[in-house]
Protein backbone atom coordinates (compact mmCIF):
# COMPACT_ATOMS: atom_id res chain seq x y z
CA UNK A 1 0.00 0.00 0.00
CA UNK A 2 2.70 2.37 1.26
CA UNK A 3 4.71 1.67 -2.15
CA UNK A 4 1.29 2.37 -4.35
CA UNK A 5 0.54 5.87 -2.61
CA UNK A 6 4.52 6.73 -3.15
CA UNK A 7 4.45 5.87 -6.83
CA UNK A 8 0.90 7.62 -7.21
CA UNK A 9 2.69 10.90 -5.47
CA UNK A 10 5.89 10.35 -7.77
CA UNK A 11 3.68 10.37 -10.80
CA UNK A 12 1.70 13.76 -9.85
CA UNK A 13 5.09 15.44 -8.94
CA UNK A 14 6.01 14.69 -12.76
CA UNK A 15 2.75 15.92 -13.96
CA UNK A 16 3.17 19.03 -11.58
CA UNK A 17 6.28 19.86 -12.64
CA UNK A 18 5.32 19.64 -16.53
CA UNK A 19 2.90 21.83 -15.80
CA UNK A 20 4.70 24.45 -14.36
CA UNK A 21 7.38 24.12 -17.10
CA UNK A 22 4.33 24.39 -19.46
CA UNK A 23 3.05 27.60 -17.74
CA UNK A 24 6.32 29.09 -17.47
CA UNK A 25 7.43 28.43 -21.11
CA UNK A 26 3.70 29.79 -22.36
CA UNK A 27 4.28 33.19 -20.25
CA UNK A 28 8.06 33.37 -20.90
CA UNK A 29 7.04 33.37 -24.87
CA UNK A 30 4.04 35.74 -24.20
CA UNK A 31 6.44 38.36 -22.38
CA UNK A 32 10.21 37.59 -22.39
CA UNK A 33 11.12 36.70 -25.82
CA UNK A 34 11.31 40.50 -27.22
CA UNK A 35 14.34 40.56 -25.01
CA UNK A 36 15.68 37.75 -24.30
CA UNK A 37 14.98 36.04 -27.61
CA UNK A 38 13.30 32.46 -27.44
CA UNK A 39 16.78 30.70 -26.47
CA UNK A 40 17.76 32.74 -24.20
CA UNK A 41 20.19 35.13 -26.04
CA UNK A 42 19.36 38.57 -25.95
CA UNK A 43 17.40 40.27 -29.28
CA UNK A 44 20.27 42.56 -30.16
CA UNK A 45 17.90 43.95 -33.18
CA UNK A 46 16.07 46.47 -30.25
CA UNK A 47 18.79 48.83 -28.27
CA UNK A 48 18.93 49.61 -25.11
CA UNK A 49 20.63 51.47 -22.53
CA UNK A 50 21.67 47.77 -20.95
CA UNK A 51 21.22 45.55 -23.12
CA UNK A 52 19.13 41.50 -21.45
CA UNK A 53 21.55 39.43 -20.54
CA UNK A 54 21.96 35.76 -22.20
CA UNK A 55 20.18 33.28 -19.65
CA UNK A 56 22.22 30.28 -21.18
CA UNK A 57 24.92 32.22 -19.36
CA UNK A 58 23.33 33.82 -16.02
CA UNK A 59 25.30 33.15 -12.74
CA UNK A 60 21.25 33.70 -10.80
CA UNK A 61 19.71 29.91 -9.47
CA UNK A 62 16.10 29.87 -9.95
CA UNK A 63 15.14 31.35 -6.37
CA UNK A 64 17.40 34.34 -7.92
CA UNK A 65 15.54 34.37 -11.10
CA UNK A 66 12.08 34.30 -9.85
CA UNK A 67 13.54 37.68 -7.39
CA UNK A 68 14.50 39.70 -10.21
CA UNK A 69 11.56 38.92 -12.47
CA UNK A 70 8.95 39.39 -9.03
CA UNK A 71 10.82 42.57 -8.43
CA UNK A 72 12.81 43.67 -11.45
CA UNK A 73 16.26 44.63 -11.82
CA UNK A 74 16.37 48.12 -9.85
CA UNK A 75 14.99 46.91 -7.06
CA UNK A 76 18.03 44.14 -6.81
CA UNK A 77 20.94 47.30 -7.40
CA UNK A 78 20.72 47.47 -11.28
CA UNK A 79 21.06 51.10 -12.06
CA UNK A 80 18.70 50.99 -15.04
CA UNK A 81 15.18 49.24 -14.95
CA UNK A 82 15.31 47.87 -18.35
CA UNK A 83 13.96 44.40 -16.08
CA UNK A 84 11.02 45.44 -14.78
CA UNK A 85 9.24 44.32 -12.28
CA UNK A 86 6.42 42.02 -12.84
CA UNK A 87 4.30 41.43 -9.50
CA UNK A 88 1.84 43.31 -10.45
CA UNK A 89 1.31 41.33 -14.30
CA UNK A 90 1.59 37.89 -12.87
CA UNK A 91 0.58 36.37 -9.69
CA UNK A 92 2.92 34.05 -7.53
CA UNK A 93 2.21 30.66 -9.68
CA UNK A 94 3.04 32.21 -13.04
CA UNK A 95 5.97 33.91 -11.41
CA UNK A 96 7.07 30.62 -10.29
CA UNK A 97 6.44 28.91 -13.55
CA UNK A 98 8.41 31.50 -15.04
CA UNK A 99 12.04 31.20 -13.06
CA UNK A 100 11.25 27.44 -13.40
CA UNK A 101 11.20 27.65 -16.99
CA UNK A 102 14.18 30.02 -17.19
CA UNK A 103 16.13 27.74 -15.06
CA UNK A 104 15.41 24.47 -16.38
CA UNK A 105 16.06 25.69 -20.08
CA UNK A 106 18.26 28.00 -19.90
CA UNK A 107 20.88 26.81 -17.09
CA UNK A 108 19.55 23.99 -15.89
CA UNK A 109 23.60 23.10 -14.30
CA UNK A 110 24.04 26.83 -12.67
CA UNK A 111 24.60 25.74 -9.28
CA UNK A 112 27.12 22.29 -9.92
CA UNK A 113 28.88 25.41 -12.23
CA UNK A 114 29.32 27.57 -9.47
CA UNK A 115 30.73 24.76 -7.47
CA UNK A 116 33.04 23.56 -10.29
CA UNK A 117 34.11 27.20 -10.77
CA UNK A 118 34.82 28.28 -6.93
CA UNK A 119 36.17 24.37 -6.31
CA UNK A 120 39.02 24.96 -8.48
CA UNK A 121 39.84 28.59 -6.89
CA UNK A 122 43.25 28.82 -4.43
CA UNK A 123 42.37 28.20 -1.10
CA UNK A 124 43.06 31.35 1.20
CA UNK A 125 46.32 30.67 3.00
CA UNK A 126 45.25 30.65 7.08
CA UNK A 127 48.31 33.05 7.71
CA UNK A 128 46.51 35.50 5.26
CA UNK A 129 42.55 35.68 6.50
CA UNK A 130 43.17 37.77 9.17
CA UNK A 131 44.29 40.46 6.76
CA UNK A 132 41.83 39.75 4.42
CA UNK A 133 39.54 42.99 4.91
CA UNK A 134 42.22 45.16 4.39
CA UNK A 135 43.36 44.07 1.81
CA UNK A 136 39.95 44.25 0.65
CA UNK A 137 39.68 47.56 1.21
CA UNK A 138 42.51 48.81 -0.18
CA UNK A 139 41.35 47.15 -3.91
CA UNK A 140 38.33 48.36 -3.41
CA UNK A 141 39.24 52.04 -3.45
CA UNK A 142 41.58 51.60 -5.75
CA UNK A 143 39.58 50.10 -8.36
CA UNK A 144 36.11 49.43 -7.68
CA UNK A 145 34.82 52.84 -5.74
CA UNK A 146 35.15 54.47 -9.59
CA UNK A 147 32.01 52.94 -10.35
CA UNK A 148 30.64 51.30 -7.46
CA UNK A 149 30.68 54.33 -5.21
CA UNK A 150 32.52 54.38 -2.26
CA UNK A 151 29.64 53.31 -0.04
CA UNK A 152 28.64 50.41 -2.58
CA UNK A 153 25.48 52.62 -4.13
CA UNK A 154 26.70 52.61 -7.54
CA UNK A 155 27.61 56.13 -7.82
CA UNK A 156 30.81 56.28 -8.57
CA UNK A 157 32.63 58.74 -10.71
CA UNK A 158 32.33 57.12 -13.61
CA UNK A 159 28.80 56.91 -13.88
CA UNK A 160 28.89 61.10 -14.13
CA UNK A 161 30.76 60.59 -17.76
CA UNK A 162 27.71 60.10 -19.88
CA UNK A 163 30.22 59.38 -22.58
CA UNK A 164 30.60 55.95 -21.25
CA UNK A 165 27.23 54.78 -19.94
CA UNK A 166 28.34 52.75 -17.25
CA UNK A 167 25.48 51.92 -14.38
CA UNK A 168 27.43 49.89 -12.19
CA UNK A 169 24.98 47.82 -10.16
CA UNK A 170 24.09 49.05 -5.98
CA UNK A 171 25.99 46.42 -3.75
CA UNK A 172 23.92 47.25 -0.80
CA UNK A 173 21.03 45.71 -2.48
CA UNK A 174 22.58 42.47 -4.40
CA UNK A 175 21.35 39.34 -4.10
CA UNK A 176 24.02 37.29 -5.11
CA UNK A 177 25.87 34.75 -2.60
CA UNK A 178 29.52 35.47 -2.00
CA UNK A 179 30.56 32.96 -3.80
CA UNK A 180 28.93 34.38 -6.52
CA UNK A 181 30.33 37.36 -6.24
CA UNK A 182 33.28 35.79 -6.35
CA UNK A 183 32.97 34.76 -9.43
CA UNK A 184 31.53 37.47 -11.15
CA UNK A 185 34.20 39.22 -9.96
CA UNK A 186 36.98 36.78 -11.31
CA UNK A 187 35.61 35.92 -14.68
CA UNK A 188 33.77 39.14 -15.69
CA UNK A 189 30.35 40.19 -16.22
CA UNK A 190 30.39 38.99 -20.22
CA UNK A 191 31.06 35.49 -18.60
CA UNK A 192 28.55 35.49 -16.97
CA UNK A 193 26.22 37.27 -19.77
CA UNK A 194 26.03 40.35 -20.06
CA UNK A 195 26.10 42.72 -23.07
CA UNK A 196 28.93 44.79 -22.66
CA UNK A 197 32.41 44.39 -20.76
CA UNK A 198 31.93 47.28 -18.11
CA UNK A 199 32.55 44.71 -15.49
CA UNK A 200 35.91 43.22 -16.66
CA UNK A 201 37.22 39.70 -15.24
CA UNK A 202 40.20 40.92 -12.62
CA UNK A 203 41.61 37.08 -12.46
CA UNK A 204 44.67 38.69 -14.81
CA UNK A 205 45.86 41.51 -12.24
CA UNK A 206 44.83 39.52 -8.53
CA UNK A 207 45.02 36.34 -7.20
CA UNK A 208 42.10 34.80 -5.94
CA UNK A 209 43.01 35.41 -2.43
CA UNK A 210 43.01 39.35 -3.12
CA UNK A 211 39.67 38.79 -4.88
CA UNK A 212 37.99 36.98 -2.27
CA UNK A 213 39.47 39.58 0.00
CA UNK A 214 37.23 42.15 -2.09
CA UNK A 215 34.19 40.07 -1.54
CA UNK A 216 34.75 39.76 2.05
CA UNK A 217 35.35 43.76 2.10
CA UNK A 218 31.84 43.88 0.41
CA UNK A 219 29.63 41.63 2.36
CA UNK A 220 30.80 43.48 5.82
CA UNK A 221 30.22 47.17 4.73
CA UNK A 222 27.84 47.38 1.61
CA UNK A 223 25.66 44.15 1.65
CA UNK A 224 21.68 44.90 2.92
CA UNK A 225 23.20 48.30 4.13
CA UNK A 226 20.96 50.73 2.07
CA UNK A 227 20.45 53.28 4.97
CA UNK A 228 24.01 54.60 4.41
Amino acid sequence: MKLLIFIVLFISSLHSSDAKYELGEKLYKSACTSCHGDNGTPNTDIKFIVNPRALSKTILNKEQSYQIIKKGAHFWGGAADIMPSFENTYDEKELRSIAHYVSKKFNSGIEEKIDKLYNESEAIPKNKKSKMLKRGEKIYKRNCRWCHGLTGHGDGEATRNPEKSIFPYDLTKTLLTSKQMFLYVKHGGKFWGTHKDDMPSWSKKYDDYTLESVVKYIEVNFRNKNDK
